[in-house]
């Protein structure tokens, strides 16, 4: 096992730790939201912390993306954290939320940990060296029916100028699959649909962290991932379709014609 994955498998297993004993205290809070907003971000920052004290203990000179505390530049290596992927739903109490690390080398993703602390499962990829979950290797399904297929989705919150190309999207989609799960954690999704939980997914106008480290445990268990146009500029876009082969280009022929120049 590369070294850096071991290091990302142990930030992610301590970030987990501690979610799981703040997710006891959360969700059952009865306080204003201003202060359960107030709880929630010192949640997330505690987490970051421990996830950036791990690896710039072992690798002092990487440099690290986060949601909270942007880009910290270092070398050619870059780790992209996302400390509680699915921050809605930890905030509720429901249960659907995941640690997200990725590292990159000079921009092209090698490593991927994606750990859901609450069925202690753990995804992780390296590159060229196939996907594993908790030690057991994936694949992605092989699903080619469109029609059979069970599919997740990313709904663009907070971004009203993509909203009717992606009811666009759903309305096709949900017409021609057996059914769309919108579950609020693109980590887990992508990670779902590694190990062959899901067909396919798409998302709009995510953010890096969202999807890095799954991504690449996508890829490694042999799924395609590309944007709306057809190509691997999502990292700049935010965009993405992914699924085996024939399901991602099944996928693709519905999603395209809703595609606004905004989108590409």
């Amino acid at each position: 096992m590369h070294p850096m994955l071991n290091i990302a498998i142990r930030a992610a297993r301590n970030a987990g730790g501690l979610i799981q004993r703040s997710s006891e205290n959360v969700g059952q809070l009865s306080i204003s939201k201003k202060s359960k907003d107030d709880v929630i971000t010192e949640v997330v920052r505690v987490v970051e912390q421990e996830i950036t004290h791990v690896i710039k203990y072992a690798y002092p000179d990487h440099g690290i993306i986060t949601e909270e505390n942007g880009e910290q530049k270092g070398n050619d290596y870059t780790w992209v954290i996302d400390p509680i992927n699915g921050i809605t739903n930890f905030s509720h109490g429901y249960p659907q939320y995941a640690v997200s690390i990725a590292l990159k080398n000079k921009g092209k993703t090698e490593i991927g940990v994606i750990y859901d602390p609450l069925k202690d499962e753990l995804f992780t990829a390296e590159k060229g060296g196939g996907a594993m979950l908790n030690n057991r290797r994936i694949r992605v399904t092989k699903q080619t029916d469109l029609s059979s297929a069970l599919l997740g989705t990313g709904f663009p919150f907070k971004q009203p100028q993509h909203i009717d190309a992606y009811m666009g999207m759903l309305k096709s989609l949900t017409a021609a699959t057996t059914g769309i799960r919108q579950a609020g954690s693109t980590a887990l999704d992508l990670a779902y649909l590694s190990v062959g939980q899901l067909d396919g997914f798409w998302g709009v106008g995510l953010k890096e962290w969202d999807f890095a480290a799954g991504i690449l445990l996508v890829q490694e268990a042999g799924g395609v991932v590309t944007d709306f146009s057809f190509n691997d500029k999502y990292v700049k876009s935010g965009n993405i379709i992914t699924g085996n082969p024939k399901m991602h280009q099944a996928m693709y022929q519905l999603i395209e014609p809703h595609v606004t120049e905004l989108l590409k």
